[in-house]
């Protein structure tokens, strides 16, 4: 057994058993052992007195090179933020691959240390984020999303094309399925139906999933109907979209028939709050998508409209903004907000079946968290706790399927100084 953790509260996401208290919990080849036995002997072990183990978190909906853009032209509205300031500013990185790498690093270890073991990611160079997450040990569902506004655009001539292929040539969702690379349309108003046609046709072909931004402004949504007359979501539908596993990022602006859509069609919804709310586009109806048995799944965004990666704090506004909109403090309880963050999160990642709950035999996903502060001394119920005084600070250990890669402040798998550096001088260019 390579690791042993004694005396444990355990948050399964398990429904059969869902806290376990003062139990031990054994790593062994990289997968969860529930019943340790006795008389193996560990390489490790660690006392877990006031701590506690959960799956890691699901970040499903990020834009981790982007991290070189936190904090740039904020406060705008989303067409203008993304048309006017940070395209003009992300162009600039299109020919450097490198600092997309360095700010998917810098993402990744500010997901690591806030106990994210898995993240989808939708941008540019995905070749260099496939790598980049290979080498780091996370989790990681990798898309180009495609832009096309021209009537005669190509996909099969264009970067997003030739990025997706040296992705897939590198063999990366070969290796052991910790990397699944995708395919992506950025959205309705990016793109349009000629665009979408030759994406699935290219996602057909090679069995991908699909990532996707629905519904996300009012402007957007509005223009659609305009334009197709019909919903982003009706139009996707129509086009196919959804007939392959899609990850649809935000939704806010959904219709009843909508998410009638997306729960026949298997959509998963990605529920971004913060950055909804930094950029005024609303609130997604997620109580009514869960009623009705949509998954639903939390993501961050790009921190340059949120500005953070810490899914604690999603977790948390999620669960109080459904109880605004509904005037219910009753809609969506903890239980269920932590389980949009790890076995939803899994399930729109297609890893439901090895991840995201504590199983035996499950990968050893996990995150080790210190109840022993301030914030989590008084601790009546762990779900609770979790849902609303949890932040990334309280985590002390996150392992992918049993590697530890991170430990109280100390980043085994990423050259922090190093990566830190990088970034520094990358914000020289814009």
């Amino acid at each position: 057994m390579d690791i042993l953790f004694k005396n444990a509260t355990i948050v399964t996401m398990n429904p059969d058993a869902l806290i376990l208290e003062g139990v031990d919990l054994g790593v062994s080849g990289g997968k969860i052992k529930l019943s340790p036995a006795s008389g193996e002997k560990p390489k490790r072990v660690i006392d877990c007195t006031h701590k506690v183990i959960m799956p890691g978190l699901y970040n499903c909906h990020t834009h981790a090179g982007m991290t070189l853009f936190r904090g740039f032209a904020n406060d705008r509205a989303l067409e203008d933020w993304l048309f006017n300031h940070l395209i003009p500013a992300e162009s600039k990185i299109q020919d450097k691959p490198n600092l997309v790498r360095t700010g998917t690093l810098l993402a990744m270890a500010e997901m690591l240390s806030s106990g994210t073991v898995a993240f989808s990611d939708m941008y540019c160079h995905m070749d260099f984020v496939a790598q980049a997450a290979d080498e780091v040990g996370m989790l990681a569902n990798i898309c180009n999303g495609v832009i096309g506004f021209d009537d005669d655009f190509d996909y099969y001539k264009c970067n997003e094309y030739n990025q997706t292929m040296r992705a897939l040539d590198g063999g990366y969702d070969k290796k052991d399925g910790r990397i699944k690379i995708e395919a992506s349309i950025h959205g309705v108003y990016t793109s349009h139906p000629a665009v979408w046609a030759q994406v699935m046709e290219f996602a057909n072909k090679h069995k991908l999933r699909m990532h996707v931004h629905l519904s996300e402004t009012k402007t957007e949504h509005e223009n659609c109907v305009k334009n197709h007359g019909m919903t982003p979501a009706q139009v996707f539908a129509k086009n196919g979209v959804f007939d392959v596993p899609c990850i649809a990022a935000h939704g806010v602006w959904v219709t009843e028939d909508d998410i009638e859509i997306l729960r026949k069609k298997n959509v998963s919804i990605v529920h971004n709050p913060l950055s909804n709310l930094k950029l005024a586009s609303g609130l997604a109806p997620v109580a009514k998508m869960l009623k009705i048995g949509v998954n639903v799944a939390l993501g961050t965004d790009g921190v340059s409209s949120n500005n953070s990666h810490d899914l604690f704090e999603e977790l948390k506004m999620a669960s109080l903004l459904q109880k605004y909109i509904t005037s219910d403090p009753t809609t969506l309880p903890a239980s269920e907000t932590v389980a949009m963050a790890t076995v939803n999160g899994a399930k729109a990642q297609g890893r439901e079946n090895e991840s995201g709950t504590i199983k035996e035999g499950f990968d050893a996903d996990l995150i080790l968290l210190d109840f022993n502060n301030p914030r989590q001394t008084m601790c009546y119920d762990p779900i609770l706790n979790l849902a609303y005084s949890t932040s990334g600070r309280d985590v002390e250990m996150t392992m992918v399927r049993g590697r530890v890669l991170y430990e109280k402040g100390e980043f085994i798998t990423i050259d922090i100084e190093k990566v830190l550096h990088e970034a520094r001088e990358a914000k020289k260019i814009f």
